[in-house]
């Protein structure tokens, strides 16, 4: 390929996405991964309205549901012991506004980008090309690699970082150690478990139980009994020592208190909690998307939707510069409102979700937590219930709107 319009960096969700939305418009594209293939893990899994939106908008949600994605009943909140406290219920599925939440694990959704992008003669994916520096001056921007054939300078007029929570892109811009923000104290603990939660009355797909000490999430991510389990644990502990506690903790927390012989847990990942947000999200040629730009708390899904919809927005940037409808200024735009959109809403949304489970007493929690308050008042009035939508599409924005009239 020649030079392309615009370079990612980093083949995960985000990247394989913008990619594949550029590519469809016919915007020469390539793709750097360091890895040797695809992120093969399962990580996050649920996709809100917004991100299903710019899913829709790629044109991937049927390949989608042929990979097993499905729409969830609902998310609902509960005491330790399993009793109801309030929920939020899915949208309508034959309501074609409503893009209700989707349920795919995140390396099949990499597997669906990856066959449409390999029908796309504008797209070339690299793999085993490590980013080791970067520049740009007025006409393009570059990035030193490590490649298996030696060091490499690959040029674009536009470079993306979406490489991830570690990203080279914006170590580069701003400093190794330049990621403004916090990390929570609290220990967390990602698992896949197969266990029949619905035989216990767990008969909503997601469930995050409030408790003090054994505080969790329960989601279903498949149709085959798959379970993510995640929950939070003592700061402090090793690898081990956390893997050793796991046991005691499912009989603790779990309903029907399980013995290992009870259940298959077939992924256990700790984690640290990062509240951060990049300086910029754009510098001169450099542009950051995702977890490159952004962190925030797993709990409500912000983050992989956060994600997609930096992507969906950027991609209607470029496409923009590259059809003479818009200037560069709008990038300056993208930055400014993601950034805004992130502080507006990601931060305090996601913050407030963490803390309830953990610092809201379950016996008042319907009745003290405005949240759950208004998601019990959704339960019988429509009107409450357009409201959370017109909330949760909130992250939104149409770039479109700042090209040439």
């Amino acid at each position: 390929m020649s030079i392309p319009f615009v370079a990612i960096v980093g083949a995960g969700p985000s990247g394989l996405l913008l990619a594949l939305m550029l590519g469809k418009r016919g915007i020469p594209v390539r793709l750097l991964e360091a890895a040797e293939s695809l992120d093969d893990r399962p990580r996050a899994t649920h996709y809100s309205s917004p991100a299903v939106y710019e899913l829709r908008r790629a044109g991937v949600l049927e390949d989608m549901k042929a990979e097993g994605a499905f729409i969830p009943s609902g998310a609902c909140w509960r005491k330790l012991n399993g009793e109801f406290i309030a929920g939020i219920a899915a949208g309508r599925i034959e309501d074609p506004t409503s893009d209700p939440l989707t349920c795919l694990p995140l390396n099949k959704l990499n597997l669906v980008l990856q066959r449409q992008i390999s029908k796309l003669p504008h797209v070339e994916i690299l793999y085993s090309h490590k980013v080791t520096g970067i520049g740009q001056d007025e006409s393009k921007a570059w990035v030193e690699v490590e490649a298996p054939g030696g060091p490499q300078k690959l040029e674009a007029q536009y470079i993306v970082g979406c490489d991830g929570a570690n990203s080279q892109i914006r170590r580069s811009l701003f400093g190794d150690w330049e990621f403004p923000g916090s990390t929570w104290a609290q220990q967390i603990v990602a698992t896949n478990t197969y266990y029949p939660f619905e035989k216990h009355g767990f008969d909503w797909d997601s469930n995050f139980i409030i408790d003090p000490e054994h505080w969790y999430m329960a989601a279903r991510i498949s149709d085959d009994g798959l379970w993510r389990v995640t929950y939070g644990e003592v700061p402090g502990l090793s690898f081990d020592e956390l893997k050793a506690r796991q046991p005691a903790k499912f009989k603790a927390c779990l309903p029907g208190h399980p013995e290992p012989s009870d259940y298959k847990m077939v992924n256990f990942s700790p984690y640290k909690v990062h509240q951060r947000l990049a300086k910029k999200m754009r510098v001169g040629r450099f542009l950051l998307a995702a977890d490159a730009a952004h962190l925030c708390n797993p709990f409500g899904g912000l983050g992989l939707t956060s994600g997609i919809v930096d992507v969906g927005g950027l991609s209607d940037c470029l496409e923009g510069i590259y059809t003479g409808r818009a200037d560069d200024g709008i990038l300056d735009i993208y930055d400014t409102v993601r950034r805004e959109k992130y502080n507006e809403i990601i931060d305090p949304v996601s913050t407030g979700n963490i803390r309830l489970l953990f610092e809201q007493d379950p016996d008042t929690a319907s009745v003290e937590n405005a949240f759950l308050k208004t998601c019990k008042q959704a339960e019988t009035d429509p009107e409450v219930v357009a409201a959370q939508r017109k909330a949760g599409n909130a992250l939104q924005y149409d770039f479109r709107e700042h090209y040439h009239k």
